[in-house]
């Protein structure tokens, strides 16, 4: 055989020379099969070459852009060099997978398998190919064996199943978690990852079942677990978990099982068995009655004045005057007796002296001190709101100014108390004084900012609107939205009222009436206003004089005269500022006086949908939809 002469040979020949000496030297090869070796061991060392030259970052833009062709390529080069990759493998299976090579991918994962016998997450892999020919069965079978093939630690466990739950594969997920609590021997280790998937799948029974057991393996789920109970289940499946805590608590009275028990009737808005269970736990734990205390709250707030009492008075006998609490839980039981009582459709002159009685019985017994200010201040907003005795309101507020030790807040929020008093009294200079003193101590505070606003509206009702809108547009800002609302609302009269009229006379009635209304000195508002609405009956406060009697009325608490002038002010001036407030004050008195609850609901709806703007909107719906039944945070 002759020789062969190319150079490209020869090139090579001596290549192979190089690497294989020995066998160049004992055997006797032509040029040609010499050249033919070289080209294969020349084509591996480039493809090695490109191998460690494969940009991965390259191999991922081709995968983004949907180049798997380009991309294949790329990641099968990076497999290459690091075999044990499984981002690059999986990627590159995806690849031929998306390019429907299905042999070339299978014939790839049996070969990895094959070298890495211990990578049970390979098999996943294995049956996704399957699965995406439409093969159920047989990836069945690969994702059965993931499962079985895993190692015995946690991060294997939730390595698997992270891979099941990337794919949305509940089941297997789910069978995943379960063997792993058996080869790990702990029942409860992957107790809340199950509950989780539970949750997904939308089966509350199961759900609730392993989140108990996440609790009892860690008692730091409880708010956890509270948070997700809240948001996910309905009335029946918070019947299914109290079922499965009754049956707990009589194995075993976990604390944080009656804790959850107590929690779901609180979600119900059964605080009365609610606060059975808590009394409960406060006895056996020893506490100093905070949660009883939190229950309390939460009734008196959902309006369920006995059982808020109930609880109140609790701490009030059991923990005794040196609880933390005792104070603080006399005052909100009085509070909450005197809501009770107050938002009625009607309540009589006795049930209010009744009140006062056992305000004072509680100061003649405990002193009046700084200590007891909150019931105090109480006690003087009864006399002056509800029984109109003034000069023993302002009494009060003027003997307790005068006691040491009192916070800045609580005496500041007492010289406001003692203003408004005050001016109901017919002192303007002295109200105006006390709100002064208040805003310059705490100009930047919320109860400053009360203050400054009700020293603006006293210049109002003295006739000096120019200054008091320029207040009341500086308070808009106010970080209280109460503040914040009824500096919007009275700017907004002073402008629609004020700027148009060559006079001021309209007006100044008016703001005359208002404060009248505020002494209580009802039939002299309703003069003012006959006044104002004969001699201007063209002006534009028609429904301001309306929404005004309609006020005098429902603060007497004579409803069926306020209902219709409310509806009047609805109906007639739909597009002017007082229509959105008398359908609000319509709800509420049809929400809170008379319990006719799908009437507010009809009325509440309305304000945020044909209102959106409004003042009101944000809490009409709110109200809406607590009446409605949702789950309102």
């Amino acid at each position: 055989m002759r020789t062969c002469k190319l150079p490209f040979a020869k090139l090579h020949t001596r290549t192979f020379v190089l690497v294989f000496p020995k066998l160049n030297k004992h055997m006797k090869v032509s040029s040609l099969r010499i050249a033919a070796f070289a080209l294969l061991i020349f084509g591996l060392n480039l493809n090695v070459l490109q191998a460690q030259n494969a940009d991965p970052n390259l191999a991922n833009q081709y995968y983004s852009d949907g180049e798997f062709e380009k991309a294949a390529t790329l990641y099968g080069q990076l497999v290459e060099k690091e075999r044990r990759s499984d981002y690059y493998f999986t990627r590159y299976i995806d690849c031929l997978a998306k390019l429907e090579k299905w042999e070339e991918a299978e014939k790839s994962v049996k070969k990895q398998i094959k070298e890495q016998s211990d990578n049970n997450t390979l098999y996943v892999v294995y049956g996704s190919i399957f699965e995406q020919q439409g093969k159920d069965a047989e990836a069945e079978v690969q994702y059965e064996r993931a499962i079985d093939k895993m190692a015995t630690d946690y991060a294997a466990v939730i390595r698997l199943a992270n891979m099941f739950l990337a794919d949305s594969k509940y089941d297997f997920a789910i069978k995943t978690y379960e063997r792993g609590a058996a080869i790990t021997k702990d029942p409860n280790r992957f107790a809340y990852n199950l509950g989780d998937l539970y949750r997904r799948k939308g089966e509350p029974v199961k759900m609730t079942e392993q989140y108990l057991n996440a609790l009892a393996a860690d008692p730091g789920k409880l708010p956890s677990l509270q948070t997700i109970f809240a948001r996910s289940l309905g009335p029946e499946d918070i019947t299914e978990l109290q079922t499965q805590l009754y049956a707990r608590i009589q194995e075993n009275e976990n604390p944080d099982y009656v804790e959850l028990l107590a929690w779901s009737f609180v979600q119900r808005k059964d605080f009365k068995s609610a606060l059975r269970q808590y009394k409960a736990l406060d006895k056996r734990l020893g506490e100093s009655g905070q949660r009883i205390m939190r229950v309390a709250d939460d009734a008196a707030e959902a309006r369920d004045y006995d059982s808020a009492i109930a609880a109140y008075e609790y701490i009030i006998a059991e923990k005794g005057q040196t609880s933390p609490f005792f104070y603080e839980a006399k005052r909100e039981a009085m509070q909450s007796r005197r809501r009770k009582i107050t938002e009625g459709y009607s309540y009589t002159q006795q049930d209010l002296t009744i009140l006062e009685t056992e305000y004072e019985s509680f100061l003649s017994q405990y002193g009046k001190s700084h200590l007891s200010s909150s019931i105090i201040l109480q006690l003087a907003d009864l006399e002056a709101i509800y029984l109109r005795n003034l000069p023993k309101a302002i009494e009060l507020l003027e003997e307790l100014k005068k006691m040491p030790g009192l916070r800045p807040d609580v005496l500041a929020r007492l010289k406001i108390n003692l203003g408004d008093y005050y001016l109901m009294h017919g002192d303007v200079w002295e109200s105006t004084l006390l709100y002064s003193q208040v805003d310059k101590a705490f100009k930047e505070d919320t109860i400053g900012q009360e203050a400054r606003f009700k020293n603006a509206r006293l210049s109002y009702f003295n006739g000096d609107f120019q200054w008091a809108q320029a207040q009341f547009d500086i308070l808009k800002a106010s970080t209280s939205k109460l503040i914040s609302n009824d500096a919007l609302d009275l700017s907004v009269f002073i402008m629609d009222n004020l700027n148009l009229d060559t006079t001021s006379d309209a007006i100044s009635l008016y703001a005359g009436a208002e404060l009248l209304v505020l002494q209580n000195r009802f039939d002299e508002a309703f003069l003012k206003l006959d006044t104002l609405a004969t001699g201007f009956p063209e002006h534009s406060l028609q429904d301001d004089i309306l929404y005004l009697k309609a006020r005098i009325w429902d603060k007497q608490r004579n409803y069926d005269k306020a209902i219709p002038l409310y509806q009047e002010v609805a109906e007639k001036f739909k597009e002017d500022i007082r229509a959105d407030n008398s359908l609000y004050a319509l709800a509420q008195i049809y929400e809170l006086k008379m319990n006719d609850l799908e009437k507010a609901k009809e009325i509440y709806e309305k304000i945020f949908l044909e209102y959106s703007g409004s003042v009101f909107a944000v809490d009409a719906r709110k109200r809406f939809r607590i009446l409605r039944g949702d789950k309102v945070q």
